[in-house]
């Protein structure tokens, strides 16, 4: 018999409520597997691992509509949980380090000692690329945009930040909802894309250089090094931005 799944019985599992996923099929996005004669909705296996990709897009901060248009393209479903997955284990790296870190803070001081300096702030490193940026663009490029970062307000840096990271979400959710690199869409994400690498000082694209070489080269590392290409939903996101930033250039 094939397993199934009361509505209550599937909020508990998933952490949510009844009333979460009763929206979630009056908006088209999660139907019940059937309905029984007393009207109580039942979910079998397939209805739970579509709620899982929409409780992981919704933790990318995609809204309900944008779910709907990925749920509805002919994306293979191993894939597009492969992306999601990638992008949750780049940020369970970062968030264990910065755990790590905080935790070291309070063990000093509740011995009585003074936090170590170079334990305190990792997972929070703006400089943890330092040795790429500087084989690739020299010293002079690093201490320029060292310098810039630390010059900075805090509000500056939030500000930065929740810039970056937005612009990442939008490139992660624009891969799995497999939109063309050449939509509109996903040339105005590359555009973006550009406009904010210009805008970090000591950088090729910021200081008048070839800043198409500049770009397309890092859309390759995007592609050949898994930490870069994990900031954009893993392999899948990553050849999605090469793709997209290739078409800017050469449309």
């Amino acid at each position: 018999m094939t397993a199934e799944w009361s509505i209550q019985q599937l909020a508990r599992l998933a952490g949510t409520t009844s009333r979460a996923l009763r929206h979630y099929g009056e908006v088209g996005i999660l139907a019940p597997a059937r309905v029984g004669a007393n009207g109580y909705r039942y979910y079998d296996a397939a209805s739970l691992r579509r709620l899982q990709r929409i409780l992981l897009l919704r933790e990318l901060g995609v809204g309900l509509p944008q779910i709907a248009d990925v749920l509805a393209r002919d994306v293979d479903e191993t894939t597009a949980l492969a992306s999601h997955l990638a992008w949750l284990q780049s940020e369970q790296h970062r968030i264990s380090r910065q755990i790590a870190a905080v935790a070291s803070t309070i063990d000093a001081l509740e011995k009585g000692e003074e936090p170590m300096p170079q334990a305190m702030f990792d997972g929070f490193d703006h400089t943890e690329h330092e040795r790429e940026v500087t084989d690739r663009w020299g010293a002079d490029a690093y201490a320029r945009g060292d310098a810039w970062w630390r010059g900075l307000s805090g509000e500056d840096r939030a500000q930065w930040k929740g810039r970056s990271e937005g612009l990442a979400r939008a490139w992660a959710d624009a891969a799995a909802r497999g939109i063309p690199p050449e939509s509109p869409e996903a040339q105005d994400l590359a555009a973006r894309h550009v406009a904010w690498l210009t805008g970090i000082p000591g950088t090729p694209a910021a200081d008048g250089g070839d800043v198409r070489a500049y770009v397309l080269g890092l859309a390759d590392m995007y592609v050949a090094d898994g930490r870069f290409g994990a900031n954009y939903g893993g392999p899948v996101g990553a050849e999605f931005v090469r793709a997209a930033l290739r078409r800017h250039y050469d449309a």
